[in-house]
């Protein structure tokens, strides 16, 4: 393979991960699935055809580079702040206990407590890839478990961030090569520290200015092409400068320059340009990975194996959905947000890659989180269909009806006597961006609103304003109990579930035949499901955004209102 090595590696990753993943995505699974089997299948514990892994994991290191430059390029302080009463202390949360757990549990496969830590760190990261994957799929990606359960993997990646800068100088201490040992640690802390704040200041101070400046001198040239090379330069480029100028990982050089065109006019243009090349060397990356691990290790393995997939499924899963529901959320918020995060992926691997130069833990441990990432990545898919038996139950047993009553205290209740003036008000759903604005124009029309939210914080809001609010999860039977739908008129499904919409239509529709129900949805399949559920509107908001452009163009054109307005209406009816 020595004269065309390269090529021959490219083109058999490539051509393995395009059939891996292509096979994984009619089985109904995430292609990061498919692309580690196909490095499994070109890897060299395997027979038949082979790839170098040699060259493979120095294109994977190009890959680590596109995948934290994603990350920085993608995140959004807003967001986070947004939801960052629940996604920083459960992040923080999880990961602590997750460290703990896996310290106290490993020395009795004959690990040390330090390789423990580490290797809790390894495995309480989620994969941000099939997180959003998952959720876009069952349509809650935009809800408010969604944003929850993305910020939250977002505080997990910044973490990894951390442990990448952290772990060199702290290897010898965890018991890993390289220089000096405990007595100098302090020191080289410090001057790692000292070497990560005086980049971070650089990329701040003069990062933030010149690299979006650069871009916008490409961008006026008028040439794609150029445009991408320059992404392309900018990521590789300072993650080169930051490893060897500063002597940090290339992972937080990465992720920094993506941070510092984050906040400029052309963040949106970079990202959708370095995307398809991100893809394709965060799939070699993938490959690589597979090829480095060998099958047979499952096979004299399993008690292992399986002991660290329950670490990470059920751990995860109870640990998470545990912190939501103490920092005030329903239970079945609780249970989306703990499934989605119950798995590891891509930066597991990175860490793992990493501690392969540091040799902190045991040989077998890369076999270990592969074949762990494996195995949960492929159960995420049945872990969220469970969600819904599982709440369905909870919600049934009288414990837990009394602790829902317990925590949410007088946020639950309306007062009697206000509860007892309702009379043909309007019920809205879900607060959130739609829900809020609904409101407001029901108000403006001195209509009584009476609104279900699961955010505790906006239904404090809302009382103070002096809106008829109560707090729980508007799938909740109990819950709408309280709206007093039999002498509503009206409800607004504004949430962006649709399981839990059409179980809200469906309780409605049995407490009141006469009520008008208008509801939201993402898809025409979505709002055929209401429908049915028996609302008798079903807005889709997409659908409205081309007609509400369409009459704008219509009028750009001269087209009367009456006649733009009959146009909206075949429209809707189509």
């Amino acid at each position: 393979m020595a004269p065309h090595g390269l090529i021959l590696t490219i083109t058999i990753a490539l051509g393995a991960a395009f059939l891996g993943g292509f096979f994984a995505a009619k089985l109904r699974l995430p292609p990061i699935v498919g692309y580690l089997a196909a490095g499994i299948a070109v890897g060299p514990f395997t027979p038949g055809l082979s790839a170098d892994p040699a060259i493979a994991t120095e294109l994977a290191e190009v890959g680590v580079i596109l995948l934290m430059f994603g990350v920085g390029v993608h995140f959004s302080l807003d967001d986070l702040w947004a939801v960052r009463w629940v996604a920083i202390p459960g992040a923080i949360g999880q990961i602590v206990i997750a460290v703990a757990v896996t310290a106290l549990v490993v020395p009795v496969w004959g690990w040390t407590y330090a390789q423990g830590i580490v290797f809790g760190l390894a495995i309480s990261i989620s994969s941000t890839v099939v997180l959003i994957r998952t959720l876009t799929d069952v349509g809650l990606l935009e809800s408010a478990q969604g944003k929850i359960a993305v910020g939250w993997v977002v505080v997990e990646d910044l973490a990894i961030v951390i442990a990448l800068v952290l772990l060199p100088p702290l290897a010898p201490v965890l018991g890993g090569t390289g220089a000096g040992g405990a007595d100098d640690l302090p020191l080289r802390l410090a001057v790692t520290l000292a070497k990560v704040a005086l980049f971070g200041v650089l990329m701040v101070a003069v990062g933030t200015r010149v690299i979006p400046w650069l871009l916008a001198q490409v961008a006026r040239a008028g040439h794609r092409e150029l445009f991408t090379l320059a992404v392309l330069v900018v990521a590789l480029g300072v993650a080169v400068v930051a490893a060897f100028a500063f002597e940090v990982s290339l992972a937080l050089g990465a992720f920094l320059a993506g941070v510092a065109i984050s906040e400029s006019d052309l963040s949106h243009q970079a990202a959708a340009e370095a995307l398809p090349l991100r893809d394709a060397f965060a799939v070699l990356f993938f490959v690589s990975v597979g090829m480095l691990f060998d099958p047979s290790f499952v096979v004299r393995e399993p008690l292992l194996v399986a002991a660290v997939v329950g670490l990470i499924v059920i751990r995860k899963w109870l640990v998470s959905s545990a912190i939501v529901l103490a920092l005030g959320y329903p239970i079945r918020a609780a249970l989306v947000i703990g499934a989605g995060l119950a798995q590891i992926g891509e930066f597991s691997f990175v860490l793992s890659d990493v501690d392969r130069q540091l040799e902190i833990l045991p040989a077998e441990t890369h076999d270990l989180i592969i074949a762990a990432a494996l195995i949960t990545i492929t159960l995420n898919s049945l872990v969220f269909r469970s969600v819904e038996p599982i709440a369905e139950r909870l919600r049934a047993s009288r414990l837990v009806r009394a602790f829902d009553e317990r925590r949410a205290g007088a946020l639950a209740h309306l007062e009697r006597d206000r509860a007892e003036k309702l009379q043909r008000h309007a019920v809205v759903a879900g607060h959130g961006r739609v829900g809020s604005l609904v409101t407001r124009a029901l108000q403006r029309r001195n209509m009584e609103v009476f609104v279900v939210e699961e955010d505790r914080r906006v239904v404090d809001d809302l009382r103070e304003a002096g809106t008829a609010a109560i707090y729980g999860d508007a799938g909740h039977a109990l819950v709408l109990d309280r709206a007093h739908l039999e002498r509503a008129i009206l409800l607004v499904v504004a949430l962006r579930d649709p399981q839990t919409s059409r179980r809200v239509v469906e309780y409605a529709r049995r407490t009141n035949e006469r009520i008008g129900i208008v509801a939201r949805a993402h898809t025409r399949d979505a709002a055929e499901y209401l429908r049915k559920a028996g609302a008798n509107e079903v807005v889709i908001g997409e659908e409205e955004l081309a007609i509400e452009m369409t009459g704008y163009a219509l009028h750009r054109l001269g087209v009367s209102p009456q006649e733009i307005a009959l146009i909206a209406r075949g429209l809707r009816a189509r």
